[in-house]
Parts: C-alpha cells; structure tokens; sequence
C-alpha cells in the first residue's frame, strides 16, 4: 500500500554449511561438524549418523590425505558403521574394515585382536577403540568395550587385549607405512564420592601411545577439538566444578610409523 510499512522480507531458510575441508598444517584440529560434504558424490554424511560413538569422517579425510595415495589399501579393524569405508572411497583408496558387530554388507564380521588379513598387505591402518565401557557395541562377549581401562584390575585386560590388535596392526601393515589411532582419556564419579578426590582418571591415550611405541616409531600426536553438545551445557560445567572434575574436550590422534629394520 503506497506509504504504508513495507513489509518484512522473507526470511532463506537456515541452511548448515560445512567450509570446504583443507589439510590440516598444525597440531591442533577443529572442524563445526561430524562430517564434510564431499566435493566426488555431493554426500554430506560418511558412516551413520546414528551410530553411538561414530569416529569423525573429516579426521580420517585428513589422514588419508596425508598417508595415502589412490589405490591404496585402507584397513579399520573396528569400523563401526562403516566411516572410514566411505572416506577411502570418497578419495578412490580400497578400504577394508572389520568389526564384531558388522552394520553393513560390506563389513567383515572379526574379532581385531586375530584379523583375517594376510601380512604385510596394507598401506594404512586406522582404529578408533573403545575408551573402556562407556558405549554398548555389541552383545558379543569378546568385544573389548566391555572391558574397564580403571576399576579393579586398573585396565590390565582392556590394555592386554589392545596390545594384540596393535600388534595385528603392526603385522597386516607394509613396512614404512603409517597408522592412526584416534582415542579419549577417561574419568569417571566413584559412587557415593562428592569433590576432589571423588573419581578415577583413565589415562588410556597415554597407555595405548605406550604400546604403540613397542612396535611403531611415533610421527606426531594430534589434539582433535570434540565439538560435543555436552561442553556446551551450563549444568554440566556447573557440576564439573562443584565436583572438582575436567570434562574431556580433546581427543588424541596418535600417528604412527611401522620401521623394520
């Protein structure tokens, strides 16, 4: 209407976009999301989003960037819901990925600790382990989720039983090649424990980076951002303080180098 109010544009709808991924040149590494959209299929998800405790799909793009070249066999002897399947093929590599609870066809059913891979065939391997027994993969009782990196034995199972998948690792990779593993530090409330004192720290990166160091020669230790809703929660910060605890904020991302000599 002539010298009315003009009327309120309409409003885009919010559309989420991810920036286009580069390789990472520091220590440091933070992306907004779990995933990336890729520039090959258009595809804005790798694995399943549903999956709990899914490995974040733009740190292996990071990886295979770096450690691989095309054609490359790519193995995860814990694959989840398939990410890194998806990364190797995104950047044309061959990928081979194994798990006890297998949620898709093109994943084998096996146990990381007794790989059915011949020696010596891999150009890179990446694992995302359990971090002890905070997520129920599977009702298999072989799954080395069900086995506590603290509590009474202080870890002494979860660390015996990933120091045979590395040593798989070691075997199935090609000499000079590379390996990730992506992993947490753990802490949890003892019950009936208020304040300082009242809960037990894992140091599971430090004790797998360890083990790693018996059978690998170390390239670099990355510190990955966990861009988790929880850290975002005043609550959660309100009880971190009163209870005198850290909430984990960064994963480890461990290089490593197979060198026989």
């Amino acid at each position: 209407m002539p010298g009315g109010p003009n009327p309120k544009p309409k409003r885009a709808p919010y559309r989420h976009t991810k920036p286009r991924l580069r390789v990472e040149t520091s220590t440091l590494w933070e992306y907004p999301s779990q995933h990336y959209v890729s520039e090959k299929t258009g595809k804005a998800m790798q694995g399943d989003k549903g999956y709990v405790g899914a490995t974040p799909s733009w740190v292996i793009w990071q990886l295979l960037q770096r450690y691989t070249r095309p054609n490359d066999l790519v193995v995860d002897p814990m694959v989840g819901s398939g990410t890194t399947l998806d990364v190797a093929r995104d950047l044309d590599r061959r990928g081979i990925g194994y798990d006890l609870n297998p949620q898709r066809d093109d994943i084998f059913r096996a146990d990381a600790r007794e790989l059915p891979l011949e020696t010596g065939v891999a150009d890179f391997a990446f694992i995302d382990p359990p971090y002890s027994t905070h997520v129920d993969y599977s009702d298999d009782p072989r799954c080395i989720g069900k086995l506590d990196s603290g509590g009474a034995d202080h870890g002494a199972a979860y660390y015996e039983a990933m120091t045979r998948v590395i040593g798989e690792l070691h075997r199935v990779l090609k000499n000079r090649r590379y390996m990730g593993l992506y992993v947490s530090d753990s802490w949890r409330k003892r019950r009936g424990k208020v304040g300082g004192g009242g809960g037990e720290f894992m140091p599971i990166g430090f004790e797998l980076f360890s083990i790693m160091r018996e059978r690998f020669e170390p390239v670099d230790i990355i510190c990955v951002v966990r861009n988790n809703r929880k850290l975002g929660e005043g609550n959660r910060h309100k009880v971190a303080k009163e209870q005198n605890f850290f909430m984990r904020g960064f994963n480890y991302l461990f290089i490593m180098k197979k060198v026989d000599r």
